[in-house]
C-alpha cells in the first residue's frame, strides 16, 4: 500500500519538498523516480497546452501523436541509460529591448522537453524551501512585481542603487561548478550525469553540430531552475554580507532636530496645562510653526558613519543593491561581489552595465526607471506628529522611452518634428488591414492590457493614457486603411454608446460586442506580496487530468474502438480547422485542441483518409 501511494506524483512530490528546508539532508536515489509515468503524464499536460507542443527541434517529433508507448520507451532508455539528449535546434528571436538584435532560442524535442519537465518539478520540490527570500526569477508565485514590491518595501532611505549585470550569464554557466552545487543538496550519482548529459547535449545550427562546455540548455524546460541553483550561493553570500555590512540602530539625530524637538515638547506640556482659550490657540500656533520649521531640516544625520544598511534583490541574472553608505563602501560592495562570482561560480560582471547610481537620480531594474524620492511633503500620523511620510521612499516610474520604443516596434505611430519639438502622430499598421474586425480589435486590446499589466504598479502609471490614446486612433486608422474610409466613419460605424466596440454572432446564434480596452491607467498596489510562502503546492501540476485520462481510456474517439494503444492528435489553434471533415467538427463541438485516436484512425487522418 505504501509503495502504491509513492508512485502518486503528488505524494512524490510532498514527500520532497518536505524535506527540502532541512540544510544538511542529501537526497538519495532520485534517479528511480523518472520511472514513473505518472510524473511524465503530468509533464504531458503541462506542455500540451503551450504552442510550442507542436514546434519541431532537430527531429519531426512533436506533441502530436503522443501515447504511453513514448513515454515507456523514454523510461526503458532512462533505465539502462542509453538516453542520450538529442542538440537542441537553435534558431534566432529578437531581443525585447532592442529588437534590431538576435538572441538565440534552443528548441528541444519533445521527448526531451518531456524529461526536462519532470526534472524541473523533481528539482523544484528539492530547491525551492532553501532559495533565499531576495530571489523572484523563475519561482512559483513570483514575478517582476513581486521582486519590485519588496525592493519598494525595503530599500526606503537608500542613499545608492548598484546596479548588477552578469555577462552573457545563461551561456557561461559552468558545468563542474554546476554539478558540484547539485552535489551537495543530492547524492544521486546516475541523476547527476544524467544533468551532465542535458548541459553537454550541444546545439544544431544549419544543421551543423556544436558541442556546448558552458551554459544551461537553449530552450530547456530546466534551464531556470538549474539557473536558480547556481546563483543560490551568491544569494546567501549577499545575505551574510548584508549581515555584516549593516551597523546601527538608527541615525544619530542632529543638534538642531533635537532642540526643535526638546522647543516642541516643553510649548506641548504648557499646552497641556493651559486653562484659558487665547493661549491654548497661542501655544498651538507657536507649536504647529515649529513644527513647520522641523520639516525643513533632517531629523537626522544622512551620512552618519555608525549606520549603514544593505538590501539586494535578483531577478534571473539581474540584481540591484540599494546602500545606505559612502560611495567607497558602494565600490567596495561590488568589487566583493565582482570577486565572488569570478572565484566561486565563474561569472564575470559586466562593467559597462554594473553602475553605481545615486538614488536621487534614476536606476534601471526590470523596466522600471527607481530612484529614491527627495520630497519635504509632510501629513500627520496616528499619533498627531507631522512626518515627512514619502523622503527617502522608492519611487517606481515607467518612462517616456518605454512608451515611444513600444509604439515605434508595433508602427503605431511615427514621430515628427514641430518647431524643433518631437510630436507623435497615429499611424495605421498595415500588416493588419487584412485581417477581420475582432481580430484588428483584440491586437490593439491585447497590446494595450500588455503594457499597463506590466507597468501598472508603477507610481506613474496615468502617463500610460498617452500610449493608449495613440494605440486607439491608431485602430482607427487602421480600420480606416481596411475600408478606405475616414477615421470619423470608423468612429461613428463601430460606435457602442461612449466606446468603440465589434460586434459578432457566436456559435449558438448570440450577438456578442467585444469593447475597445476602456479601464483606464490607474497606478496598483495590489500585486503578490513579496513574503508570499514559496514552497511549491505540488498538487497544482495534476488540477487537470482529462487529457491524460483520455490517454488512458484507451477508447478511439473516432471510431470507437476499445483497449487500443491510443494517440493525441494535437492542432495549434481550432480556427484553423474548416469543419469540413467529421473529426474536425468533432474537435470545434467539444472545443478541444486535441482528439484521442488509435494508430489506424491518426494514420489515416493524416493521409487525408479520415
Amino acid at each position: 500500500m505504501v509503495r502504491e501511494a509513492l508512485r502518486n506524483p503528488e505524494n512524490l512530490l510532498k514527500s520532497l519538498c518536505s524535506h527540502n528546508s532541512q540544510k544538511d539532508y542529501r537526497y538519495k536515489n532520485l534517479y528511480r523516480n523518472l520511472y514513473n509515468p505518472e510524473l511524465y503524464l503530468a509533464a504531458y499536460r503541462n506542455i500540451s497546452k503551450n504552442d510550442g507542443a507542436l514546434t519541431k527541434g532537430v527531429n519531426d517529433n512533436t506533441a502530436d501523436g503522443m501515447s504511453l508507448a513514448r513515454i515507456d520507451a523514454l523510461i526503458a532508455s532512462l533505465r539502462d541509460e542509453s538516453y542520450h539528449p538529442a542538440p537542441v535546434r537553435r534558431t534566432y528571436i529578437p531581443k525585447k529591448s532592442n529588437p534590431a538584435k538576435l538572441r538565440p532560442l534552443g528548441i528541444p524535442t519533445f521527448e526531451d522537453k518531456l524529461l526536462q519537465d519532470v526534472i524541473r518539478m523533481l528539482l523544484e520540490a528539492i530547491y525551492e524551501g532553501q532559495f533565499e527570500n531576495t530571489s523572484h526569477g523563475f519561482r512559483p508565485n513570483r514575478s517582476c512585481h513581486t521582486a519590485l514590491t519588496q525592493m519598494q518595501k525595503s530599500f526606503t532611505g537608500t542613499k545608492w542603487f548598484i546596479e548588477g549585470d552578469i555577462k552573457g550569464f545563461f551561456d557561461n554557466i559552468d558545468h563542474d561548478v554546476m554539478i558540484n552545487i547539485l552535489r551537495k543538496k543530492i547524492d544521486d550519482e546516475r541523476f547527476l550525469r544524467l544533468i551532465r548529459k542535458i548541459l553537454n547535449a550541444g546545439y544544431m545550427e544549419n544543421w551543423i553540430f556544436h558541442k556546448t562546455y558552458s551554459g544551461t540548455p537553449q530552450g530547456g524546460l530546466c534551464s531556470p531552475i538549474l539557473a536558480n541553483i547556481y546563483l543560490d550561493p551568491f544569494d546567501k553570500f549577499a545575505e551574510e554580507y548584508r549581515k555584516g555590512f549593516d551597523r546601527g540602530s538608527k541615525r544619530h539625530p542632529t543638534t538642531e532636530s533635537r532642540r526643535f524637538e526638546t522647543r516642541i515638547r516643553i510649548l506641548r506640556k504648557h499646552l497641556k496645562a493651559a486653562s484659558d482659550d487665547a493661549d491654548r490657540k497661542a501655544l498651538v500656533k507657536q507649536i504647529r510653526e515649529l513644527e513647520q520649521e522641523r520639516m525643513k531640516i533632517p531629523y537626522s544625520d544622512p551620512m552618519d558613519p555608525n549606520y549603514r544598511r544593505l538590501r539586494y534583490i535578483r531577478y534571473a541574472d539581474d540584481w540591484i543593491c540599494g546602500v545606505i553608505g559612502s560611495l567607497e563602501d558602494c565600490k567596495k560592495i561590488k568589487e566583493d561581489f565582482r570577486r565572488y562570482l569570478a572565484d566561486n561560480l565563474k561569472l564575470t560582471l559586466s562593467e559597462e552595465k554594473t553602475l553605481i547610481t545615486n538614488a536621487k537620480d534614476k536606476a534601471h531594474f526590470l523596466g522600471y526607471e527607481i530612484y529614491a524620492r527627495n520630497t519635504d511633503s509632510s501629513k500627520r500620523d496616528s499619533e498627531g506628529k507631522l512626518i515627512r511620510h514619502l523622503k527617502g521612499r522608492i519611487a517606481l516610474e515607467v518612462s517616456n522611452s518605454v512608451i515611444k520604443e513600444h509604439l515605434l516596434r508595433d508602427k503605431a505611430m511615427k514621430i515628427v518634428m514641430h518647431n524643433g519639438t518631437e510630436v507623435w502622430r497615429p499611424m495605421p499598421i498595415v500588416r493588419m488591414k487584412d485581417c477581420d474586425d475582432l481580430e484588428i480589435l483584440d491586437f490593439y486590446n491585447s497590446k494595450i492590457r500588455g503594457l499597463y499589466n506590466y507597468y501598472c504598479i508603477a507610481n506613474n502609471a496615468s502617463c500610460l493614457t498617452s500610449y493608449g490614446y495613440i494605440m486607439e486612433y491608431s485602430m482607427y486608422k487602421t480600420f480606416g486603411a481596411k475600408y478606405r474610409t475616414s477615421k470619423h466613419n470608423i468612429i461613428e460605424k463601430y460606435r457602442v454608446g461612449h466606446d468603440f466596440g465589434v460586434s459578432y454572432t457566436n456559435k449558438k446564434g448570440k450577438v456578442i460586442t467585444r469593447l475597445f480596452y476602456n479601464e483606464g491607467f490607474k497606478h496598483k498596489t495590489e500585486v503578490l506580496p513579496a513574503s508570499v510562502d514559496q514552497k511549491p503546492v505540488a498538487g497544482k501540476y495534476f488540477s487537470d487530468t482529462r487529457l491524460t485520462d483520455r490517454l488512458k481510456a484507451r477508447r478511439c474517439e473516432i471510431c470507437g474502438a476499445e483497449n487500443k494503444d491510443i494517440e493525441i492528435h494535437h492542432v495549434h489553434r481550432l480556427k484553423d480547422l474548416s469543419g469540413k471533415n467529421f473529426w474536425e467538427r468533432l474537435m470545434i463541438s467539444r472545443n478541444r485542441k486535441t482528439i484521442a485516436l488509435c494508430h489506424e484512425c491518426h494514420r489515416k487522418l493524416h493521409r487525408g483518409e479520415l
